[in-house]
């Protein structure tokens, strides 16, 4: 075995450095001795280096197996600064022309090159082998090693042919494998594969202590883009990846970031070479300070000054979110993780592979599963990443950092439900996941229910006086606990661990968060984690501003919410606005209603801010993309010329019912909307006379509320619709 001397004083010549991470040290040194070594680290522990070190210190030429062709030059210049010929590392794969290839071969059969980077494909050509039998192959390096599993989450079936090859050359040649992301069935997947099971295995901790995890809720596109503007505001000049689905998303929400004042720019596969190696090295050197990208973006790439990454879109799987979000905060500072979560977008992840094999597909729902748990979870964010790779955690050692630790959710007692959930798994004999699970517990009459005889169970139906979203919580709690385990072959069948029938016998208590329900999230209910100005809403000021609002409501004989709304306050007390030009940015506030209600308003802000030291964000516009804009400008044109609606909402590719409701967003916002032209044809005096009358008293501006009240005096929902419209332009405009 190489001495532990070496290796340091080698770490220092060829690297500068005097320390190894984590288990750097005797990862190489086992390498070194000649055995197969398979590495689990996390994103930032320094994985690269437990092949390069070897490799500059071994007779020979290392293998490196690398899937993205595109990383393979960065990888390389890397290696070779730290040398003074850069024959020392080469790639070889299919963007060499004749000449370079012919220079490559040279130099590796000089022995010059100690690192020479392939595709698995390169290793597939009859030529290559034969000519890599001719060298001195210290050892292959297999990176990215998940890419082996069909369970993992970017599998590569020619990944599963490297042992053949390797073999193919010489059949005792050392193997490294690395990767940042594996469940417990991916690890033993790979090390089937690669025949590694006499070898050494090294599992680094997959816990990133300074990385704060966040999710919040996507009500719809506009929403999350402003929300992700405000925060990156908060951030100015750091670097930041933005992830999305779709090249299309790519461009809207970094044109969006574009128009805010945010050095942005898109990156995805539909670029040209020269444009995407352009952007890529422009975010490297710090001229470009958000990229939003797909997730091909990021892989390899060594930045550490990464200080948040951004889900505008949910990731595919848990392993894809871990990847992805591990590419912040890689030099140990703190990085800030955000992922905007709907269920509208995992159903469209679904359709992706309706149309895919049975088994693609079962697997697909697994990954889609996890990451729905994830998501909605209501306990520790890092104990449920953690316990998903087979990691036990403590949720007290999270330090509050992720949002729920930093905001705890409530507690429950639910020793008799984790029960009742066990129990029902022993009825349906572990033969079942977790939705017909919940199917049996709260007594729902399913198909499957009936065919397998389960309706006549003395426990069928236990709990059918609770909800979905929280037998979820219970089950998903149960796993976290170690109570019950999924079987991953099996496609995520629940069975019980022993500790769960220990609990079976003897229920001890057991207090859990209930977990995030989204469904029916509106803007006001949402609440962020971020405290840095413009980031979070001030609860004192809110309050301070509601009181207001009351007061003015009063003195001016309307409902509290014709002054302003509540989402508006909110904005002024995550914003401090103290101008009308200030006020004009805030969201439902127009020209008019600024100088019709703000100047009470400005003034309590305006004093507040000096009392308090408040540091105000510099620019409080959020900014969109033109579309929204058109169709109001068009709506006001075609109101102010009088035409019928079924034109306007012609114009604006809209039906009628869809126009009314973004002509009461119009009203709502302060501008004055003269439908008394078309108010005569449809509305009766009477009637119109008793919609004001309710809207005059009414504590809510809700227009579905009205319609409860109103309907049974033969009032419908247009007639509500419209005559709102001409309410609010009266009384709030």
């Amino acid at each position: 075995m190489t001495d532990t001397l070496d290796i340091k004083s080698s770490l220092k010549q060829f690297f500068g450095f005097d320390e190894f991470k984590l288990d750097q040290e005797r990862i190489i040194s086992t390498l070194l001795s000649g055995k197969n070594t398979f590495v689990i680290m996390p994103t930032g522990g320094g994985k690269s280096l437990c092949y390069q070190l070897p490799a500059l210190m071994s007779e020979g030429t290392a293998i490196v197996i690398s899937p993205l062709i595109a990383l393979m030059k960065d990888q390389v210049d890397a290696i070779r600064s730290y040398s003074k010929d850069d024959s020392i590392a080469h790639f070889l794969n299919s963007s060499l022309n004749k000449g370079q290839i012919k220079q490559v071969k040279a130099d590796l059969s000089d022995g010059k090159t100690k690192l020479l980077y392939v595709a698995p494909e390169t290793l597939t050509k009859e030529e290559n082998i034969e000519f890599f039998k001719t060298l001195k192959i210290s050892f292959v390096a297999v990176d990215e090693a998940h890419c082996i599993s069909e369970w993992g989450h970017d599998f590569r079936p020619e990944y599963r042919r490297i042992k053949l090859m390797i073999d193919a050359i010489k059949s005792e040649i050392p193997i490294i494998a690395l990767t940042a992301t594996a469940t417990p069935k991916v690890q033993s997947d790979i090390v089937k594969n690669l025949g590694m099971e006499k070898g050494d295995i090294f599992k680094s901790s997959f816990n990133r202590t300074n990385l704060f995890y966040e999710i919040r809720p996507k009500l719809n596109n506009d929403q999350a883009q402003k929300s992700i503007v405000q925060f990156i505001r908060t951030k100015p000049g750091q670097s930041g990846i933005v992830y999305v689905l779709s090249r299309k998303s790519t461009e809207e929400v970094a044109k969006v970031l574009q128009v805010n004042g945010i050095n942005a720019h898109a990156y995805h596969a539909g670029l040209d070479q020269k444009t995407r190696v352009r952007v890529q090295d422009q975010f490297l050197m710090q001229d470009i300070d958000v990229i939003v990208a797909t997730i091909a973006f990021g892989m390899g790439i060594d930045k550490p000054d990464v200080r948040f990454v951004i889900h505008y879109d949910i990731a595919k799987s848990l392993e894809n979110y871990y990847q992805e979000t591990g590419r912040a905060g890689r030099d140990g500072l703190d990085g800030t993780c955000i992922a905007f979560y709907s269920y509208k977008d995992i159903l469209k992840l679904e359709k992706f592979h309706k149309d895919k094999p049975v088994s693609e597909r079962e697997l697909h729902g697994q990954l889609m599963e996890e990451v729905v748990a994830y998501s909605e979870t209501g306990a520790c964010r890092r104990k449920a990443i953690l316990h998903y790779f087979g990691e036990e955690f403590d949720e007290e050692g999270c330090n509050k950092m992720c949002d729920n630790c930093k905001n705890p959710k409530e507690r429950i007692e639910a020793k008799d439900d984790i029960a009742i959930a066990l129990k029902s798994v022993q009825a349906l004999k572990e033969k079942f996941t977790i939705k017909p699970l919940i199917d049996f517990i709260r007594g729902n009459k399913t198909r499957e229910m009936e065919d397998f005889g389960y309706l006549s169970n003395e426990i069928f139906g236990a709990g059918k006086d609770k909800e979905d979203i929280f037998w979820h919580s219970v089950i998903r709690n149960a796993m976290l606990h170690g109570l019950l385990r999924k079987e991953i072959e099996e496609y995520g069948v629940l069975k019980i661990t022993s500790s769960g029938h220990a609990f079976i016998k003897k229920p001890t208590s057991l207090k859990i968060p209930i977990s995030n329900d989204y469904s029916s999230v509106t803007d006001a209910d949402i609440v962020t984690s971020g405290s840095a100005a413009g980031g979070a809403l001030d609860e004192e000021l809110f309050s301070l501003l509601m009181d207001l609002r009351k007061s003015e409501s009063k003195k001016k004989n309307v409902q509290p919410w014709v002054i302003f709304q509540e989402p508006s306050l909110r904005d002024m007390a995550t914003f401090y606005p103290i101008s009308v030009e200030d006020m004009l940015n805030i969201s439902g506030v127009s020209q008019g209603k600024a100088n019709r209600y703000g100047l009470p308003f400005i003034s309590l802000i305006k004093e507040y801010v000096i009392k308090n030291d408040i540091e105000r964000p510099e620019d409080l516009v959020v900014k969109q993309m033109a579309n929204k804009s058109k169709n109001k400008v068009a709506i006001i044109q075609g109101i102010d010329r009088k035409l019928p609606f079924d034109d306007i909402a012609s114009t604006v590719k809209m039906d009628v019912d869809k126009l009314l409701q973004e002509m009461n967003v119009i009203v709502d916002s302060g501008t004055k909307l003269d439908i008394d032209y078309y108010l005569e044809e449809l509305i009766d005096e009477e009637v119109m006379e008793e919609i004001f009358d309710y809207f005059g008293e009414a504590e809510s501006e809700s227009i579905e509320t009205a319609f409860a009240e109103l309907k049974d005096d033969d009032i419908t929902m247009e007639e509500i619709q419209v005559a709102r419209i001409k309410f609010m332009t009266v009384h709030a405009n």
